[in-house]
């Protein structure tokens, strides 16, 4: 989310949300004058907090949703309202390593090289359509922590281009 902000090119951050009201980013934002908004998701039935932050975007003439550490499944009625219009970053070269874990999975099987996608969202977990994507080579002796630094590195360079690029289109 902060490399959204701070690489703010060709769109405009007009909200950060969240579903956990305390997230240190929350704070951030607010400290440059954005927009925030937050309810937590915990309890929640999945679509009622997804209707609600649909209508919160709709509020704040969300064009684009840029999801960035947002470790929530989106209801299918949500994607399908929002369809084309929400993107993420994911921490493999997609489609190779979609979910959890990554890293090590890509260490365990003796990859050469990782890196990360941003995707359109759908239905299915990390399967939408790949916008763009950075390589990231794996060295000997890596530890998953050094490979999530340095993918996460990538993430920060890649997300902003492709948003922008995406907006664009």
């Amino acid at each position: 989310m902060r490399a959204l902000i701070e690489h703010e090119r060709d769109y405009e951050v007009v909200l950060v949300a969240s579903n956990k009201p305390y997230a240190e980013g929350l704070d951030w934002a607010r400290a440059r004058g954005l927009p925030t908004w937050a309810w937590d998701s915990k309890g929640v039935p999945k679509e009622k907090f997804d209707r609600e932050l649909s209508a919160v975007l709709e509020d704040h003439r969300v064009g684009t949703i840029a999801l960035a550490g947002f470790m929530r499944i989106l209801s299918p009625w949500f994607v399908q309202q929002w369809r084309g219009r929400v993107i993420n970053i994911h921490p493999s070269l997609l489609p190779k390593y979609q979910g959890l874990d990554t890293h090590s999975r890509a260490l365990a099987a003796g990859d050469k090289v990782s890196g990360c996608s941003v995707h359109l969202v759908t239905e299915e977990l990390d399967a939408g359509e790949v916008l763009g994507q950075a390589e990231v080579p794996i060295e000997a002796g890596d530890t998953v922590e050094d490979l999530e630094k340095r993918i996460l590195a990538a993430e920060h360079q890649l997300y902003p281009k492709v948003l922008g690029e995406f907006v664009r289109r």
